[in-house]
């Protein structure tokens, strides 16, 4: 405007004096005299033109005056450089529940030029906002901007408080802001969003990245067209496993747990958790350094639930059966190192003896007689060596040896030297567990024939079938170490991974990271439980805190209290379908 206006002045040029006109170095003219050829009709209509030209000048600034004075406490400028505040689509579980929604909230600024008296406003808002700087805000209401914030997201207290004020040069800009009912409750799966209502975690970050960003920016995100964005995920599950995940890092002591229910037969997350946690409706907590989904985005040696994938590996090449047996008597002897059980039998064990009773030892065996090239070949196959595309944006890429070594397959072959996810463990597991298909892990609804598109054989079902046997009985009899999650009624196997934390570039004999692995119900698995935590602490009355004392308790509790929302109903008795296993 005033670059116009500008314009329009240097458009009407001033009449130049001519003789007998007054001005420097001349003579004002006779009284009564007429300034000849200015006198007549062109003079008069060059002066009417431009009063003309200056009259409607000012008839256009007092109309957008006007206009601008129409909008209650915004200016034009802020209206044409950011007219709404988009809205998002709404997320629900897999059974409709809210877990985000747009709320709308008001949002504080100052059009400073308009301040009367800038240190009388700033005393009487803080009179309602205590906790604003005082030297801060005298300077933005103090200076020469047209538009200033002063504060995003106020409660219609504050709202009401500041409006009574009166304060000239005050304003408010209704916004829509993202509300989540849930709390830190799935925090991890939904994300949050910034201060600009855009997804910056989770979820909402992925919302973002599938072109809703683009349709926020163009101002066609319009809440009418939104369609809401659905997950796999079961509310009520997460609430159960978010519980029973809290109660064990409080019971045990720990410095953090999670935990993470998948369908073996989708690759669907039911529900996925870590703590600590925060609350994605104050996303600054998620700053914290200790704050991390550590089931997706934690590399951990996962111990020796990797037991189960060097089983699985040796049963599946041929080169070992159900029915043979390894020397454990005594340690193995490698490389300047000693590898032997935490709890020997020291004496020959068959293979079922060596998975429930996790001998190292024996373990390391099955891995020779595969060999160095095939075992990691094998875990690669499984997924768990590298990183999974999901939705979720926090996925870390799992670690290993550059070079694998004869050192390396033994050890990995108990679970250390390699580390991976939580999550990648549990997706390889599904595939021993579902008949021997590795299906890709979603957080979006996806039906079993879907998933059977997509899915990829990695062992037989002879060997899922064996597999899912081992797991029973390291529940279900009294010398597995996974007798702790042993839930009546709904048959559940499983195996535990006790691994000693590396500290300053040495294992821990204190320090350790648990975790147990289990399905159920065993007969025809339906579901993944997984649970981790770290350093646990002995629990009272307790001489150990390995897995099976308390990360093997945590996934009993899940599946106890889930099983029925997840439409597994408990079988008494011995009448439910045996496992068919050949020798």
């Amino acid at each position: 405007m005033k670059r116009f206006i500008s314009a329009l002045k240097r458009s009407v040029r001033p009449v130049e004096p001519t003789a007998g006109e007054a001005g420097p170095g001349r003579a004002p003219r006779a009284p009564g005299r007429r300034r000849p050829g200015l006198d007549g009709p062109k003079s008069s209509g060059r002066f009417a033109l431009a009063i003309g030209l200056f009259a409607a000048v000012y008839l256009v600034i007092g109309a957008r005056l006007v206009e601008w004075g129409a909008a209650p406490g915004e200016t034009a400028t802020y209206f044409r450089s950011n007219q709404i505040m988009s809205a998002r689509p709404q997320i629900i579980d897999r059974d409709g529940r809210v877990l985000a929604t747009d709320i709308t909230t008001f949002s504080l600024f100052a059009e400073p030029r308009r301040i009367i008296d800038a240190d009388e406003a700033s005393e009487l808002l803080l009179t309602v906002m205590p906790d604003l700087d005082p030297k801060w805000l005298y300077k933005r209401l103090s200076g020469d901007q047209g538009f200033v914030w002063l504060r995003r997201e106020l409660t219609p207290g504050q709202k009401q408080a500041i409006l009574d004020l009166g304060i000239p040069g005050i304003g408010f800009r209704s916004e829509k802001s993202r509300f989540y009912p849930g709390r830190s409750s799935a925090a991890y799966i939904v994300g949050h969003v910034n201060v600009d209502n855009q997804g910056t975690a989770g979820m909402e970050k992925w919302i973002d990245d599938q072109g809703y960003r683009a349709l926020q920016n163009s101002g066609l995100a319009t809440e009418a067209d939104l369609t809401p964005v659905k997950l796999s995920m079961d509310l009520r599950v997460q609430h159960i496993v978010q519980d029973e995940i809290e109660q064990g890092m409080e019971r045990y002591q720990a410095l953090a747990a999670g935990g993470v229910v998948l369908d073996v037969e989708t690759g669907e997350i039911i529900a996925m958790t870590s703590v600590p946690d925060y609350d994605p409706n104050v996303p600054s907590q998620a700053l914290d350094k200790n704050r991390l989904n550590r089931m997706s985005a934690g590399l951990y040696e996962m111990g020796s639930t990797f037991k189960t994938f060097t089983t699985a590996m040796a049963l599946d090449s041929g080169k070992v059966k159900l029915t043979d047996s390894f020397d454990a008597s005594k340690p193995i002897r490698i490389g300047g190192f000693s590898i032997s059980d935490f709890h020997g039998k020291r004496r020959v064990l068959s293979v079922p003896e060596i998975f429930i009773y996790s001998s190292n030892i024996g373990t390391a065996q099955e891995a020779e007689k595969v060999g160095i090239e095939a075992h990691q070949a094998f875990l690669t196959k499984l997924g768990l060596l590298s990183k999974w595309k999901t939705e979720l944006p926090e996925v870390a890429t799992p670690t290993q040896p550059k070079v694998w070594k004869l050192i390396n397959s033994i050890t990995i072959s108990f679970g250390h030297g390699v580390s991976t996810t939580p999550l990648n463990t549990a997706v390889a597991a599904a595939a021993l567990m579902n008949g021997g298909k590795l299906i890709p892990p979603t957080f979006l609804p996806r039906s079993k024939e879907e998933a059977d598109a997509i899915a990829e054989r990695v062992v037989s079902e002879k060997t899922s079938d064996e597999m899912r046997y081992l797991f029973r009985l390291n529940v279900a009899d009294q010398r597995g170490s996974g007798n702790n999650a042993d839930i009546k009624g709904y048959r559940v196997g499983g195996k535990t991974g006790t691994a000693n934390k590396v500290v300053h570039g040495r294992y821990s004999d204190t320090k350790k990271f648990n975790a147990f692995l289990a399905s159920f119900p065993i007969d025809h698995p339906r579901y993944i439980v997984l649970t981790v935590i770290d350093e646990p602490k002995a629990e009272k009355g307790k001489y150990y805190a390995t897995a099976g004392m308390n990360a093997a308790v945590m996934a009993g509790n899940i599946i106890r209290r889930s099983a029925t929302f997840l439409g597994v109903h408990p079988e008494f008795g011995e009448t439910g379908k045996s496992l068919l296993v050949s020798y």
